[in-house]
């Protein structure tokens, strides 16, 4: 890190699982403080769609210095605009010296008024966000936001984005090249990899399979994720029956981990595969990699929404391959057509069936080389990759001082 950057702000809607361990990571490097806009509780949880109300059983507060800002917002949440209403950070800014400050996103009330309060006190503000273009806008809304973006975009001191398609999004923006830092979408590679190998060792992911009643040579195909319709898990069961119905397809489970309000008509759709379809019900962090050990494959069948897919970052840490639609925003970074999995067209369940059969051939045939191919493309997308880019932002805007 650049000497004469020390101090780091950050603003952030409320604790995420993703973020605490690249924060635990960055204090170790800045002085950082995290703002925090809102207290999600468990029942916060099941709002924001999981379907069930639970804590994340990782760490999210231990390791770095972070504040609660005061919500004020008449309905505080993280679901609306104005649910993160924090004025009190046009104070703390004026108060407090920061050399920088990092705001994910602009889509809530507390984002703007940060920014604002950095710009009165001339504070520096990175920015960091996932948007794309293939998320579904109507023409008059593209149009309408265009200007303002045009105008807004291009302010910021740097933005760190974390994968093509929000590079080729900001470029659109007009935000030149010279502010652009690949920081990019990651999760705790360490973690996923280590505890994967763990459950392994244990002999964890046959007791998962057991416990489904999965023959423990059969090829099993995971969906996770919340049970709504941006994530299209209908989608997932329809390719799959048509995949038990192939030759090649004899020996395929399906597994869906997560919970949500289509899972009842999602049960019924696969009543007449319930000995080859798996409902797991919702599972927390820790448990995931044994989880993602028990199965052979992931699919993502997420529409434009899905700005990215952290679920696909997961799985390849584990060591798993991905089936991923074309509209997800990871799908350009992390697939290698053949080599970390397979690309298919949003909604096409023919062509989302083929490839998932087309990933298993690949793994019998070359099981080593996919290995390798995902373990290359984890060194790229990681922790260590952000904070580089992060590093770069910041020495940028040291030398515009």
């Amino acid at each position: 890190m650049s000497a004469q950057i020390r101090r780091l702000g950050v603003l952030l809607s409320h604790p995420v699982q993703y973020y605490a361990p690249w924060f635990r990571h960055l204090a170790g490097k800045l002085e950082l403080t995290v703002f925090y806009a809102h207290r999600q509780d468990a029942r916060g949880q099941a709002d924001a769609g999981f379907g069930v109300e639970f804590e994340w059983d990782t760490p999210l507060l231990e390791g770095y210095r972070y504040r609660w800002l005061t919500n004020v917002g008449r309905h505080p949440s993280v679901d609306s605009f104005t649910g993160c209403d924090t004025p009190e950070i046009y104070d703390i800014l004026r108060s407090e010296p920061f050399d920088a400050f990092l705001v994910f996103g602009w889509n809530r009330k507390s984002a703007i008024q940060t920014i604002r309060a950095c710009r009165r006190s001339k504070v520096p503000v990175l920015m960091r966000g996932d948007s794309q273009l293939r998320t579904s806008r109507s023409r008059a809304r593209s149009i309408v936001k265009y200007l303002p973006y045009r105008w807004f975009l291009p302010r910021f001191a740097g933005h760190l984005y974390v994968g093509q398609r929000n590079k080729a999004y900001l470029r659109r923006y007009g935000v030149p090249e010279e502010r652009l830092h690949f920081a990019p979408h990651f999760v705790d590679n360490a973690f996923f990899a280590e505890s994967a190998q763990k459950a392994k060792a244990s002999g964890k992911p046959s007791q998962i399979r057991a416990k489904l009643a999965i023959p423990g040579n059969s090829f099993v195909v995971l969906f996770a994720g919340t049970m709504i319709p941006r994530k299209r898990p209908a989608d997932f069961i329809r390719a799959c029956l048509k995949v038990f119905d192939q030759p090649d397809g004899s020996d395929i489970h399906a597994v869906l981990v997560g919970d949500g309000p289509l899972r009842p008509s999602l049960e019924d759709m696969a009543r007449r595969c319930s000995e080859r379809i798996h409902f797991a019900g919702f599972w927390n962090q820790t448990r995931l990699p044994g989880l993602y050990k028990a199965c052979d494959a992931l699919a993502l069948t997420s529409d434009g929404t899905e700005t990215w897919g952290l679920v696909v970052n997961e799985a390849m840490a584990c060591g798993i391959p991905a089936v991923v639609t074309d509209a997800a925003g990871c799908s350009p970074d992390l697939i290698d057509e053949g080599g970390t999995g397979y690309v298919y067209p949003l909604g096409d369940v023919e062509a989302l069936a083929s490839r998932i059969l087309a990933l298993k051939s690949v793994l019998e045939q070359r099981p080593e080389s996919v290995r390798r191919a995902l373990a290359e493309k984890v060194a790229r997308y990681s922790m260590e990759k952000a904070t580089e880019g992060l590093e770069s932002a910041l020495e940028a805007v040291d030398k515009e001082k």
